[in-house]
């Protein structure tokens, strides 16, 4: 972390995010919720259901960023291995959590929790848990890591709780030159110059093709924490590329 910058991981855990069967949306949910607290998502990483592979992957990330969020595998199936994988990362027991059977057994009121159900409720020692207002299994907190459901609708419930543990940092401004009818080629000169010369910047060619209108072109991405220095690069790379003989300039609303 340096100054004002705040930065985070993501860990999606799953066999069948990996097989392509489930798509992965919780990485797009959370770089957004991170975003505007101003919290740059720095690494997103995939792995399978395999213990060793999480754990390692858990021990990097947190070391890297100020947060680590995971999704996936804190279910009641055999699969679900995360809360067995981090408590391995973290060398801490893994026992039931009396809070976490509390709410277990309120959620099926007259049900015996069977061994699976029973191993919601297996939280790695000295975590706290994250509320899960959906279904009720929780999620856990322990040190930096966020460990999330994979459920997509019960991850973004799960965020509710967790919010108020963050630090936000400045948020990242960003404003985009979309230029149409040209190709990257006709624009990689301009903006190359302008990202030597802004190594502070973030900038960025997306291109795009509009089926409707039959064009094609490029939206130029200016990212920085400092909006005013955003704003005067965004003119100065609109001077450059008409000065390369580039048209089709739409400036940012």
């Amino acid at each position: 972390m340096t100054g004002d910058r705040v930065t985070a991981a993501i860990l999606i855990i799953g066999d069948e995010i990996l097989s392509g069967r489930t798509q992965d949306t919780n990485t797009q949910t959370l770089a957004r919720f991170l975003g505007v607290r101003g919290i740059e998502v720095i690494e997103v990483r995939i792995v399978p259901d395999e213990t060793d592979r999480i754990a390692e992957a858990v021990n990097t990330l947190r070391a890297k960023a100020d947060y680590l969020f995971t999704t996936g595998g804190i279910g009641p199936t055999h699969d679900d291995i995360t809360a067995d994988a981090v408590a391995e990362a973290f060398g801490t027991p893994l026992p039931e959590n009396p809070e976490a059977v509390a709410l277990l057994l309120g959620r099926y009121p007259g049900v015996e929790l069977n061994a699976a159900r029973r191993r919601m409720a297996r939280i790695p020692e000295g975590a706290s848990l994250i509320a899960n207002p959906v279904s009720i299994a929780p999620g856990f907190q322990i040190g930096n890591v966020f460990v999330l459901a994979g459920v997509p609708a019960i991850m973004t419930g799960m965020l509710d709780d967790v919010a108020p543990r963050l630090r936000g940092g400045q948020p990242v401004v960003s404003r985009t030159v979309r230029v149409s009818g040209v190709g990257e080629g006709d624009i990689a000169q301009p903006l190359a110059a302008a990202a030597r010369t802004h190594r502070d910047l973030s900038l960025g060619s997306y291109p795009f093709f509009d089926p409707a209108a039959g064009r094609y072109g490029s939206n130029l991405v200016v990212r920085g924490r400092d909006a005013a220095q955003v704003e005067a690069v965004v003119e100065e790379l609109i001077r450059a590329l008409g000065e390369a003989g580039v048209t089709g300039i739409t400036r940012p609303e």
